[in-house]
């Protein structure tokens, strides 16, 4: 056997060679490779960073990756695209500028990578740090006339900001911003912390801890001052058929002052406008008032009020009975009897407009354009000469109509 194979070995390598070409030509042709672009991004996962190292360069957040691989194995990456990654090793990296290559690894096989974009990346890392500042609170504004601020309490007085080397040291000192304009109540209220450079600008990509804190700020009003109530006295009428809907004052309340605190003490808690007078009103008002104030005793800031009050027209409603219904859009050689002839129509609306309502100024009519010889059922149409009025139902909202020749005799219709 052993002078056979020595023999006959190239015949065999030969045998050999051509049985795996064979069975490489039939594997291919029923699962052939196929280039192509992955659809989507492979996102790029960073590890191995160093706890006491900070990436202060932007990364790219994924990449693009074309595979060539058999039909097989496209089923399975796009089935489970996890199974692509590609990977941002920084073990053992230190301070500084570093390109370093992603690796890419893929669960499936066989595969060929035949091209990456980004192929490495250029980043920076740096020392993570943290330093102590003080926390400042910067006032805006100032309180209503009256009132003071009293010292402002903070959960506490220092700050940490914690990040990559060269943003820490941008941090010239920290603040809490709160706005009193205009404040007349205890200011309690939790508000967030900003870092800032030297210029006043905000600095970013660092961490604040805390990033918030609680804030308790006492406002008093001063002696001889007092906010009170605004009451609109109102004299007159509105015209006939309008009534008052609505009254309202800006301001509803203001600040009076007094040299004697006793005499502000003194008021009921409301002052009281000039009278409003509505005689014969038919439109909204809107205007300005004096108030009546005690002696001794001033309002702080503006000297008058606006009032704004509503006057509407007094809604109400009528039945016109018996409304004669007229007929239109009939064919020429047709005649059309309605049944019944009269409705009853029931209307809306304000009643100074009702109250001038007369039958010319309204239309009832059936329209029979369109339609033939024979028996119909017709909505009828209102129309109402006055806007305003809206018409609410009409009674019956059907009627018969029977259409017939010119000349013919037409059948009664039974009511």
């Amino acid at each position: 056997m052993f002078r056979w194979i020595s023999e006959n070995y190239r015949t065999f390598l030969w045998s050999f060679a051509l049985a795996m070409a064979v069975w490489i030509s039939a594997v291919t042709s029923a699962d052939p490779d196929e280039t192509r672009t992955l659809p989507s991004g492979v996102p790029i996962q960073v590890v191995g960073q160093n706890p006491n190292l900070v990436l202060s360069s932007e990364l790219p957040t994924e990449m693009e990756l074309t595979l060539r691989a058999p039909r097989s194995v496209w089923d399975v990456i796009e089935s489970d695209p996890q199974s692509v990654r590609a990977i941002l090793d920084l073990s053992g990296l230190s301070s500084g500028e570093h390109v370093t290559e992603l690796q890419i690894q893929i669960d499936a096989r066989p595969v060929q990578i035949v091209s990456a974009s980004p192929h490495t990346v250029t980043f920076l890392l740096e020392s993570l740090i943290t330093q102590t500042f003080s926390l400042d609170v910067s006032l805006s504004g100032e309180a209503a006339i009256g009132y003071q601020v009293g010292d402002v309490a903070l959960e506490t007085t220092e700050i940490i900001v914690a990040g990559a080397q060269s943003q820490v040291e941008k941090v010239s000192r920290a603040r809490v911003f709160v706005n009193v304009s205009g404040i007349r109540e205890d200011f309690d209220q939790t508000l967030p912390i900003e870092v800032l450079d030297e210029k006043g600008q905000r600095v970013d990509d660092v961490t604040v801890s805390p990033d918030s804190i609680h804030i308790s700020l006492p406002v008093s009003q001063q002696g001889g001052y007092r906010d009170v109530a605004v009451k609109v006295i109102v004299s007159g009428r509105a015209a006939s058929g309008y009534r008052l809907t609505d009254i309202s004052v800006y301001p509803p309340i203001v600040t009076v002052f007094a040299a004697d605190p006793q005499l502000v003490n003194s008021l009921p808690g409301i002052v009281e406008t000039q009278p409003l007078s509505l005689q014969n009103a038919q439109e909204n008002i809107n205007t300005r008032l004096a108030l009546n104030l005690p002696e001794g005793i001033s309002i702080v800031g503006e000297q008058t009020v606006l009032i704004q009050a509503g006057i509407s027209p007094i809604e109400s409603s009528v039945t016109l009975a018996s409304e004669k219904v007229e007929i239109i859009g009939i064919d020429p050689g047709l005649t059309a009897q309605v049944s019944p002839m009269t409705v009853d129509v029931i209307l809306s609306g304000p009643l100074p407009l009702l109250d001038t309502l007369t039958r010319q100024g309204i239309r009832v009519t059936v329209d029979l354009t369109g339609l033939g010889i024979g028996t119909h059922q017709v909505v009828p149409k209102v129309e109402v000469l006055i806007s305003d009025i809206v018409v609410e139902s009409i009674l019956p909202n059907t009627l018969e109509v029977v259409i017939s020749l010119i000349g013919t005799p037409a059948v009664t219709p039974t009511p």
